[in-house]
């Protein structure tokens, strides 16, 4: 399988080439967060909604404004004051900027595994704990570096339990943390985070509360300093499923400032300050109208399947493959939103202009077959 060549594309709008490539990237995905609460804010008419959301006064309060803009600051100011400011962006259908999944699918396995490999592959039909025939970009580019003497290192760290089969730790040997508790605690802090983790409660039987994710994910960086980290926040989506919009919300704010709480990490440690690309983007889309949509997320219906998503929202429809995209650090344009003409950013393509902001073509990890890292390891 291959990475999607079209990747140049996507490369040329968010990669300057005049500028030197990063030495690490960060990569973050927020589980289904809808592109109209990114960048037009809490959605009144969920807020005022007493079938899907509780505490409406508070929300109001903290999140609601008559401006777009105002409220969408509000849901994710380190979205907006920072990483819009300081990078590219794109995914906002009502400024002209349009982002999709090229699977069409909608749900999540396609979608994680577009994003990590570049490959839409239409075996991939279920979010069942099948180990992934696709390698990421991650396994690349470790295969990358034991053939070229490089030093490349990579980590995972996830909310939702499919993840060690989406990366296919079994052939890629990538450490993966998904849902469960750690399997070596390394330090006090980390004792401490296991041990709150095993006393919460546990709303949902295959997600596990974002802050675990986080936190462990943050001790790991500061103690093995990974080249590539990639970490997925999963409430999002699970609070939308169950229908509590204002759980959404909170989730959605949470994570805005998990996030803000990695980059300030990353800055504050000499391996990553300003040599560090973060990419962040969701994996799927959610509905719209009817208002029970928002819930949901499905395959984009056969009709309107070579329509893009900019094309449906001019037309008054708007699509589950709709996402967005986000990024900054060395390298990375600081353009903004990025306006996409009538042409669609596709997340086939972030894996391979992930390895661009790395300086290597991703093609050059394509010309050759080599032993997964694990299979090297059963080799010794």
């Amino acid at each position: 399988m291959r990475l999607i060549r079209t990747a140049v594309y996507f490369v040329a709008l968010f990669i300057s080439p005049l500028l030197n490539a990063a030495e690490k990237v960060v990569l973050v995905t927020l589980d289904g967060l809808r592109w109209q609460e990114m960048f037009t804010g809490i959605d009144e008419a969920l807020l005022d909604s007493d079938k899907f959301t509780s505490g409406q006064e508070a929300l109001r309060r903290d999140f609601w404004d008559p401006s777009p803009k105002v409220r969408a600051q509000k849901l994710m100011p380190f979205f907006h004051d920072t990483l819009f400011v300081r990078g590219s962006y794109a995914g906002d259908l009502e400024l002209g900027s349009c982002a999709e999944v090229s699977n069409r699918k909608n749900f999540s396995y396609p979608g994680y595994s577009e994003i990590l490999t570049g490959v839409v592959d239409p075996s991939i039909d279920s979010n069942d704990k099948v180990f992934n025939r696709n390698k990421s970009f991650m396994e690349l580019l470790l295969e990358h570096s034991q053939r070229t003497g490089a030093d490349f290192s990579a980590a995972a760290f996830a909310s939702w339990d499919v993840f060690p089969f989406i990366i296919n730790t079994e052939r890629s040997g990538i450490y993966v943390n998904a849902f469960g508790p750690l399997q070596t605690v390394a330090t006090p802090e980390e004792k401490v985070i296991q041990g709150f983790y095993f006393d919460t409660p546990r709303p949902w039987t295959t997600v596990r509360h974002d802050v675990f994710t986080h936190r462990f994910a943050l001790e790991y960086l500061r103690r093995e300093q990974p080249d590539v980290l990639y970490v997925s926040y999963g409430e999002t989506d699970d609070f939308a499923h169950d229908g509590k919009y204002h759980e959404y919300i909170l989730a959605a704010n949470r994570t805005d400032r998990f996030i803000s709480e990695l980059w300030s990490t990353l800055q504050g440690l000499d391996a990553y300050r300003d040599k560090t690309v973060l990419f962040i983007t969701t994996d799927h889309g959610r509905g719209e109208s009817p208002l029970e949509e928002w819930q949901h997320h499905s395959p984009t219906e056969e009709g309107n399947k070579d329509s893009n998503s900019l094309l449906r929202y001019a037309r008054g429809e708007t699509g589950e493959e709709a996402v967005w995209f986000a990024a900054m650090g060395p390298g990375i344009n600081e353009k903004g939103l990025i306006d996409t003409g009538g042409d669609c950013l596709t997340s086939n393509r972030v894996a391979a202009s992930l390895l661009h902001a790395l300086g290597i073509d991703y093609r050059d990890c394509l010309l050759y077959t080599s032993p997964s890292p694990r299979d090297r390891q059963k080799s010794r």
